[in-house]
Parts: structure tokens; sequence; C-alpha cells
């Protein structure tokens, strides 16, 4: 595979444009290569909880997700998954494993479970690390929580069919090329926010995941990722475009 993206629907409003290079675009191309398993560690210690989305006073639901590292010799990966095109909701998009927090279960422990059911990754081989900070969902009935693990080597992974079509396995340093990443800005210019973008060979990440991996390697790479609503594009103003329910939930 060749191409840089993939056949995701995107369900992009009419009123959208261009919007601004990626918070690392003055860094040197091999910026990412040199980050080490320690670096993370140091970012991202166990005890470190993420700033809190708004909605998490207000009864919205939690969701978590693992973001899994680990290093070769080319540098540190992520570990991301292509969800089923059989699936109901959000089906061939590119996410970490993960998925809702049930009653009584920690966010370390829905991270972990959903892992396990979805790639097979054994819940004691994650060293388990702390949360990025929370992100809010678009339609704000929801927020996420993310958190890192490093592994100790490339997964042997066993995906659940059901759920999961491909893992993918991305070293940072194309993350960080200038043509991987683009951001949008959706809605009508002073009411608008930023969708970030991910053009991986064969697959797009966008939407929450890319939002969670442009924070993060904001923070590894120590560049400014901006304000609040640029770190969680759900907290920004919806007025300009309105995503149907359908498009929400990744029907259409």
């Amino acid at each position: 595979m060749t191409q840089r993206g993939g056949p995701q629907v995107i369900p992009r409003p009419d009123q959208n444009r261009p919007g601004r290079p990626a918070p690392w675009h003055g860094l040197p191309a091999d910026a990412a290569g040199g980050l080490s398993p320690e670096q993370v560690r140091g970012a991202y210690p166990l005890e470190r909880v993420g700033a809190p989305s708004p909605v998490e006073t207000h009864g919205a639901a939690p969701s978590a997700v693992l973001v899994p590292l680990y290093e070769e010799e080319s540098g540190l990966h992520v570990v991301l998954t292509r969800r089923s095109w059989n699936l109901r909701t959000h089906r061939g998009e590119v996410s970490f494993p993960g998925g809702r927090t049930d009653d009584g279960e920690s966010h370390v422990e829905a991270a972990l479970r959903e892992s396990w059911e979805e790639i097979g990754l054994e819940p004691d081989s994650v060293e388990v690390l702390g949360e990025l900070d929370h992100l809010t969902t678009v339609t704000r009935r929801a927020y996420v929580v993310p958190v890192i693990g490093l592994l100790p080597e490339k997964p042997n992974v066993d995906l659940n069919p059901g759920e999961v079509d491909e893992a993918l396995f991305v070293p940072l340093s194309e993350l960080v090329l200038p043509e991987v990443f683009r951001e949008e800005r959706w809605g009508i210019a002073g009411s608008d926010r930023p969708i970030y973008f991910f053009e991986l060979l064969g697959d797009t990440v966008w939407g929450a995941t890319a939002a969670l991996l442009r924070q993060f390697l904001s923070v590894m790479l120590e560049v400014d990722a901006g304000s609040d609503v640029d770190l969680d594009p759900g907290r920004g103003p919806l007025a300009g475009f309105n995503l149907t329910w359908e498009q929400e939930q990744g029907l259409v």
C-alpha cells in the first residue's frame, strides 16, 4: 500500500476549510525518532490524572482507551486498530483499543479489558502509565479517558473479528511527517472548530483518535498544542455545522 488515506466515511460539512500546520511543523523531520520509553514515563507518570472534560460533572458516560506504545530499533511505535466494517457504529474507523467503562470499573481496568477483548493484549504485559487529558465526544454525550501503556515489544495480537479488522503498528516518526498530519476547520469562520487527520498508508485517522495523537505528540515533542478547544475539539462551538445522529454514529 503506497497511497495515503483510507476509505473511512468522513461526514465533512459544507462549511470546511484548511486549518493550521501541525504544532511540531518547525521541528526537524526526525524529531520523533529519538523519543524513548523513559521520556514517556517522565511525561506520563502513573499518578498523572488527565484534565477532565467539562461534561464529566453532568452525567456523561465514560469510556476508556489504551494508548499502547512499544520500542523497536526505528523508535517508538503506537498500536491502533481498524474497526470492523460490520459494526453498527464507527465502522472502518481507526482508533485505540477501548470502549465503554462498566459500572464499578476504573478507567485503567476498562482500557485493559477492552484491549484484551479486541486484540488479545495480555493485561499483565502492559506497564500502565498516566492519563492524557480527557476528550469530549462531539455529541457531548460522553467523554474518553486515554491511558498510556508501555509494552515490552511488538505484541502478537489475536484480533476479535467481530470488532477489529486489523491492528496497525505505526511509528511515531511517521505521524510527524509533513504529508501525514492535516487540520481542517469545520463550521462557519468565527464559530468553527478544528478537526485533525493523520493520513496513513491505506488508512485515515481522524476525529477523537487523531486529537489524542496530536495531544500526545505535542507533549512528547514539547511544543504548544494550543487552547483547550485545540486539545479537546468537542468543547468548541457547534454552530455552523450539524452532523446528523446517523453521521455521528457512523451509520452513513
